[in-house]
């Protein structure tokens, strides 16, 4: 299982912890953020293979700003995959 620990940029969550077997998400966490919201995306992505979950929640916008805490997590996401495959 691999564990990573992202930084959002632009939202309210301060960290985004996420657990992955292969290409599923075991387990998403956020800390800070509008706690349903959050709490109810990461169940909503708990299962699911990390490039669907990207696939939906990228370019998700919150409310004026650029990104979203969704979309700092298909970001997250996207980095774990790609150093999954240059490792």
């Amino acid at each position: 299982m691999k564990n990573i620990e992202f930084t959002p940029r632009g939202v309210c969550a301060r960290r985004i912890h996420i657990a992955l077997e292969g290409d599923i998400i075991k387990e998403v966490s956020f800390m800070g953020g509008c706690a349903g919201n959050t709490q109810g995306v990461a169940a909503l992505v708990a299962g699911m293979p990390a490039t669907e979950a990207i696939a939906r929640l990228e370019g998700i916008r919150c409310g004026f700003k650029s990104t979203s805490c969704p979309d700092q997590l298909a970001k997250a996401l996207r980095m774990a995959l790609e150093d999954s495959k240059e490792a």
